[in-house]
């Protein structure tokens, strides 16, 4: 079994390689394949010892970065390496300055394995949710190097509980000194397989957008835009932001907005910011109504003040720009899934999502407490907002479930480095 699954690691990495030349995300990635090594020149690792985290992108990331600087904090003889599975995460986060060293993860072949961590040597490893590449774990339970999963969360249809799978499931069994995981079912379903390492932790999540929220940077110019150039108090104002939107969630929002007749701000921060798209967003709204964040510094405030519509168009604000939301609508609900909830519940600020939600527990677990609704067509989505934002007491219940639901959950973190093994 592990000669097929290195055969699918071949077949994986040929087609990446072969598509490099059309494909942006695969030639970074085969790029960064090829000049691993570059990142471990000099002395980065010689002195002190070494914590290995791998995530797959830039959200698995965000999992990884509160147990990443806590560790660093209370032990800062460890140096941090960090690698990368996705172009998305290591683009991003490349210069993250609590790492030593930052790289991609060479393909998960045995070579690669004794190659990768013969140069990192590490003295613990953490991999994050749901990455599972096991010529590396072979080859770190070979080398007896303490290694644990976190924030990871186990289905009933994961290929591990498969007929299929009982390789697969060995491989856990042997490789991880402990898994930590968000919920009660996947620690069921581990023990009824025969993991017995494995205890709830929760989402390390949970803890880093309570911290994003307590160091919120404040945006003078979406102030101005809100308030009308200060001309109404900014508590006042209600806003609707749509976070990492996509083409069907800003139809939708598009049709609410010809529905509802009371004054309104909208922030929309879409998923893919290149000129297409934010020329398409423009088109939908009108580009009389809309203006763009990069705009905002050349214009004169009461000229874009009068605008209804902001358009975030860079990567990094929209985590700090729900401390402004009223409301906010998550997208992805009409595609593959919908993207970070936790982001705006933070704030106490409800959330709305389409149907494509059920794979994400956070999603499931905010709709049981009420600080999230969904929907399916135009007219739920239009009775959903108009409900949030017209009722006080409404509005009011929701706010405080998610306060509530964030308070629920923090304290992965601590949970976690209480139960690993530093050497």
């Amino acid at each position: 079994m592990r000669t097929l699954y290195s055969i699918g690691i071949g077949l994986m990495t040929a087609a990446v390689r072969c598509a490099a030349p059309f494909h942006k995300k695969c030639k970074l990635m085969s790029e960064g394949w090829r000049h691993w090594r570059n990142n471990f020149s000099g002395d980065k690792l010689k002195e002190g010892k070494v914590a290995w985290f791998h995530v797959a992108s830039l959200g698995e990331f965000e999992q990884a970065r509160p147990v990443i600087e806590t560790l660093k904090t209370k032990h800062p003889e460890y140096k941090i390496v960090l690698t990368f599975f996705s172009p998305s995460g290591y683009e991003v986060r490349k210069n993250y300055d609590k790492a030593d060293v930052i790289c991609y993860l060479p393909p998960d072949t045995r070579s690669n394995a004794r190659k990768l961590i013969k140069e990192i040597h590490p003295d613990i490893v953490f991999f994050v949710k749901y990455e599972f590449w096991f010529n590396y774990l072979n080859e770190l339970s070979r080398r007896g190097i303490p290694t644990y999963i976190f924030s990871a969360i186990f289905r009933d249809d994961h290929y591990f509980f498969k007929w299929h799978g009982r390789w697969f499931l060995n491989q856990l069994k042997k490789s991880f000194r402990h898994l930590f995981v968000q919920n009660e079912t996947s620690v069921r379903l581990l023990k009824e397989h025969g993991v017995n390492n494995c205890s709830i932790a929760g989402d390390t999540r949970f803890d880093r957008v309570m911290d994003i929220a307590s160091h919120a940077r404040k945006f003078d110019e979406i102030e101005q835009f809100i308030t009308d150039n200060g001309t109404r108090p900014l508590e006042e104002v209600k806003v609707l932001i749509a976070g990492s939107s996509w083409p069907p969630d800003e139809d939708n929002i598009n049709a609410f907005l010809h529905s509802y007749n009371e004054p309104l701000k909208v922030i929309v921060a879409p998923h893919e910011i290149h000129e297409s798209r934010l020329t398409q967003i423009e088109n939908l709204f009108g580009i009389e109504n809309c203006i763009r964040y990069s705009s905002l510094k050349n214009k004169n405030t009461s000229d874009y003040c009068r605008k209804k519509i902001l358009i975030i168009d860079n990567i990094g604000m929209l985590s700090s720009i729900y401390r402004y939301a009223t409301v906010a609508y998550i997208g992805g609900g009409f595609g593959k899934g919908i993207h970070n909830i936790l982001e705006a519940a933070v704030f106490g600020c409800p959330v709305c999502f389409g149907p494509n939600h059920t794979h994400f527990q956070e999603a499931m677990e905010l709709l049981a407490y009420g600080g999230a609704m969904t929907y399916n067509d135009k007219q739920q989505l239009t009775e959903i907002l108009t409900v949030w934002l017209d009722s006080e007491e409404d509005y009011r219940k929701a706010s405080k479930a998610c306060d509530n639901y964030m308070q629920n959950n923090v304290g992965a973190t601590e949970t976690i480095m209480k139960g690993i093994e530093l050497r």
